[in-house]
């Protein structure tokens, strides 16, 4: 089975909570202009730019960078490469984004995907106003605001009457010359429930095999119950660490992971257990760099790396979103070291 390899956009300038360091990575343009052109280079499928409007890996005073505006120069500036960007639909209209994401479709047509984060912070909601309901009431939420943009994709005038949002007669032109992909993810059974009705792909936490296994046959059976076809994509992160030997790779791994809880991170991953209902307990070892993203074990020698790639393509996930640091260097060693050995098969999108 094929999968294809994208990577993680670093918004808050690093992925590590526990290291300051990064080398060069930092929360600006000219660095996220770097990795952005050298991932489209180097044959990189898809980016996920998470939107975060406080940044909870480096601390909530630390800068991090808005994701709509970063996503429109990165379609700017790459020539292939897909941007899956990350929308909360409490901080946003509806209708607005739906004219967003057709005007990003003018200037890179069918390079456009979103992930409707159903969100998890509730600090950052209060600091910027935004709209923070009940868990479940979130994904109700996000269920609403995708069929009012999968509406106003496709249909002119376009009305709607729901509990969250109202509209009457609403025009958005141009069209996006397709619709964008819906990408969501949630653990809690409502959460999947309601993302088996509105999403067409999931996006889920890193996890074991097993893990990935079950969470596809979870959503893929409760996709074939409502829509009568199982889900068009699934997607995962992880946390990759290619080094010439394992030890090498271990210890870089373990220089990462000591947790400090003290950090200036720390409080907004507390948040995070708190505010979502979460399948499988948090270590404080994964809160190093967040998403479960060094559960997967992508840790070892080239040839490790690529044989357990494989067997997560083998489980049913087609995206593999890597974080790395410093990310301009390791897309580099990946592409070089990795993509040979991974069947060709299975990097047929990703090396065009």
């Amino acid at each position: 089975m094929g999968i294809n390899l994208g990577y993680w956009t670093p918004v808050y300038g690093g992925f590590l909570r526990n290291v300051t360091d990064e080398g060069r990575m930092a929360a600006t343009w000219e660095h996220i202009r770097e990795v952005s052109v050298k991932a489209d280079r180097l044959g990189f499928h898809t980016t996920l730019v998470p939107e975060l409007y406080l940044n909870d890996r480096k601390g909530v005073e630390a800068p991090s960078l808005e994701a709509w505006s970063l996503s429109a120069a990165i379609l700017a500036v790459t020539d292939h490469l897909r941007v899956m960007t990350a929308v909360r639909p409490g901080f946003h209209l509806p209708a607005v984004l739906a004219k967003t994401v057709s005007t990003l479709d003018t200037i890179a047509p069918g390079r456009i995907a979103l992930n409707v984060v159903a969100a998890w912070w509730a600090e950052e909601a209060r600091q910027f106003g935004g709209d923070f309901p009940a868990h479940d009431a979130r994904y109700d939420q996000a269920r609403e605001f995708v069929e009012v943009l999968e509406g106003l994709w496709s249909s002119t005038p376009f009305s709607y009457a729901g509990e969250h949002y109202r509209l009457e007669g609403t025009i958005v032109e141009p069209k996006p010359s397709a619709a964008p992909i819906v990408f969501a993810g949630g653990e809690s059974d409502a959460g999947r429930e309601a993302i088996a009705n509105f999403a067409g792909a999931y996006v889920m936490h890193g996890g074991t095999l097993d893990e990935a296994r079950r969470n596809v046959a979870d959503m893929n059976a409760r996709s074939e119950r409502i829509h009568g076809r199982p889900i068009a994509e699934f997607g995962m992160p992880a946390y990759v660490i290619v080094r010439d030997t394992e030890a090498e790779a271990l210890r870089e791994l373990e220089r990462i992971t000591t947790v400090d809880q003290n950090s200036p991170g720390y409080a907004s991953f507390e948040q995070f257990r708190a505010n979502s209902h979460l399948s499988l307990e948090v270590s404080r070892r994964e809160y190093s760099v967040g998403t479960r993203g060094l559960r997967p074990n992508l840790v070892g020698t080239a040839e490790q790396v690529a044989e357990r790639i494989a067997e997560y393509a083998d489980a049913g996930i087609d995206l593999l979103l890597i974080q790395a640091s410093p990310l301009d260097e390791e897309l580099d060693r990946i592409a070089e070291q990795v993509f040979p050995l991974v069947p060709q098969e299975a990097l047929s999108s990703a090396l065009r």
